[in-house]
């Protein structure tokens, strides 16, 4: 370890995982430690679930109920992957798919009012959801026939709305759009949180709902990806694609402190060693003394006998909640998988 690198990595997060591959693909001499002796981080899936029951506290032991505790991966942080997104692009762009299988995930769901509705994404399916009376049915397909020919580059498809300076909340009032309307367009669609999108520029909101749009046509069940055997999966995929370009990987090595000189960071001390580098990156737990608390995320579990009702029984499906439905400042997300990902034992389901 005394030696000195390009970059020194702390922390196996799927984000430190995608810097340390592409840093090493682009020949850069990579050292990537982790404290944990598993990878992920916050992005890893757990297993076996006896671990998951140990992490929370529960007990030792897994109910016998849940089948072989090897058969779970379960994972801390939950995510679906666009499948026309800028991830899927760079696992494809760095050959890291290779390492991996995904599955489509079956279903993308909105709740309105005490029930759950498929969310409409197309011209066809506008005109045949439950969600909207017949008037704003058709006010919302136009809306979506706007959104599929806008070009940013081509004035004739604006239609009068600019994407600098016309709003969006503008823009759903040049469509007519109701409150509900706009919730699932705004929270189901372009995936934003809080409603604080309203008062920005048109243009990033349009693009949010052609990548859904783009997405869903790659594969027509839904826009998202997920892949088999947990999100644990990817940070290891570009771990690998790293240690094939000569990064060096060290597991369980705690990291003592940073070495500081001259107001700058210049390597790390573990164990005794140092090991010196021109650039550090490393995940927020690593300097704690460094972060400033913005928010929290509140994050529930839920092991499943059966599949979610109303969901045409998906082995999987997002379900997103919006703020306004249950009176709250940012939306709630339901990601459902199962034992079709290699996730969960036979006849079980995961709800995060």
């Amino acid at each position: 370890m005394d030696e000195e690198y390009d970059v020194i990595v702390l922390g196996t997060g799927l984000t430190e995982c995608i810097l340390s591959g592409i840093m090493s693909v682009n020949g850069k001499k990579v050292l990537h430690m982790d404290r944990n002796p598993y990878y992920g981080g916050e992005s890893s899936s757990i297993t076996p679930l006896e671990e998951l029951f140990k992490k929370f506290g529960l007990s030792d032991t897994a109910p016998e109920s849940m089948g072989r505790g090897r058969d779970w991966n379960v994972d801390l942080t939950p995510k679906f992957l666009m499948a026309n997104g800028q991830l899927v692009k760079m696992l494809l762009y760095t050959e890291v798919t290779r390492y991996l299988d995904f599955k489509v995930v079956d279903g993308s769901f909105v709740y309105k009012a005490g029930k759950i509705y498929k969310v409409p994404s197309t011209e066809t399916e506008a005109l045949a959801t439950h969600l909207m009376g017949i008037f704003e049915k058709r006010r919302f397909r136009k809306f979506l026939m706007f959104v599929a020919s806008f070009d940013e580059n081509d004035p004739k498809t604006y239609q009068g709305v600019h994407p600098v300076t016309t709003s969006m909340g503008e823009v759903y009032k040049k469509f007519g759009l109701g409150q509900d309307v706009i919730d699932i367009t705004g929270h189901a669609l372009a995936l934003y949180r809080t409603d604080e999108y309203l008062e920005l520029p048109c243009l990033e909101t349009i693009n949010r709902i052609k990548l859904y749009s783009e997405s869903l046509a790659r594969y027509g069940k839904s826009p998202y990806l997920y892949p088999l055997y947990g999100l644990g999966e990817l940070p290891q995929g570009f771990a690998r694609l790293s240690a094939i370009y000569g990064g060096t990987y060290m597991l369980n090595k705690v990291v003592d402190q940073l070495v500081i000189e001259n107001n700058r960071v210049v390597g790390v001390k573990s164990e005794g060693e140092i090991a010196r580098c021109k650039q550090l990156v490393c995940d927020p737990s690593y300097v704690p003394e460094r972060i400033v608390k913005a928010g929290q995320v509140i994050r529930v579990i839920c092991i499943l006998s059966h599949p979610v009702a109303n969901t045409c029984d998906a082995n999987s499906c997002q379900i997103i909640i919006p703020q306004n439905q249950v009176n709250r400042k940012s939306d709630i997300y339901v990601c459902v998988i199962s034992y079709a990902h290699n996730v969960a034992a036979q006849g079980k389901y995961i709800a995060i």
